[in-house]
């Protein structure tokens, strides 16, 4: 028979265990390839970077190419009207000027602005025998570039910018504007006015043309 020691002692420790926490354990996390489902492509991430660097790129690439493509065409110059070829004058709506369709619509000492040589603003002047001048005037101001009207009144071009004035061939009378207006040959071609490239001596100064 046990003693009354001993069943002390035992009642303590099954009253000890009643105290004793759970063991912690850390929960359990499903393996990675338990998370996708079986047989989906999971990118490594090689992979992945090259997948952003195309999405990156595809994105940029239009919008930068539609911003610096313009702004690099700006600084090439405009084909045609260079060397020995022909322009033919545009009206404002881009139409081509004819001989007969101009004269029917212009009285004499008319001096009008059509589209000339690499685009510049090119004065057509009809002359008192009711003919187109063989010659256009640039009416682009050789001080800052501006577009210089006719002044009837005056009988001068007078560049309203900074006071420049040209006489009627385009000769430059006043300055700040140390040069005269450019030249273009006008030609008859199958009807429509024809701008060709003034190349020999100016005949208002003498001067070869600083426009070549």
């Amino acid at each position: 028979m046990p003693s009354r020691r001993t069943a002390v002692l035992a009642a303590l420790a099954a009253t000890a265990s009643a105290f004793v926490a759970p063991s912690l354990q850390a929960p359990k996390v499903a393996p990675r390839h338990a998370l996708v489902e079986e047989g989906a492509f999971v990118p490594d991430m090689e992979r992945r970077n090259i997948m952003n660097l195309i999405l990156v790129f595809g994105g940029a690439l239009p919008a930068v190419g539609g911003l610096a493509i313009p702004y690099l065409l700006f600084f090439i110059p405009r084909g045609g009207g260079g060397g020995g070829g022909g322009l033919p004058a545009l009206t404002k709506a881009g139409d081509q000027v004819t001989f007969k369709s101009w004269l029917d619509s212009h009285q004499v000492g008319s001096r009008e602005l059509v589209q000339g040589l690499k685009g510049d603003a090119t004065y057509l002047i009809v002359d008192d025998n009711k003919q187109i001048r063989d010659y256009g005037i640039n009416a682009v101001c050789t001080h800052l570039g501006c577009v210089v009207p006719w002044n009837k009144a005056a009988n001068k071009y007078m560049c309203p910018c900074h006071g420049s004035q040209y006489d009627e061939t385009g000769k430059v009378v006043r300055g700040p504007a140390p040069l005269s207006l450019a030249l273009a040959h006008i030609t008859d071609n199958a009807g429509v006015v024809t701008f060709t490239p003034w190349t020999e001596t100016d005949f208002r100064t003498g001067l070869n043309p600083w426009w070549k």
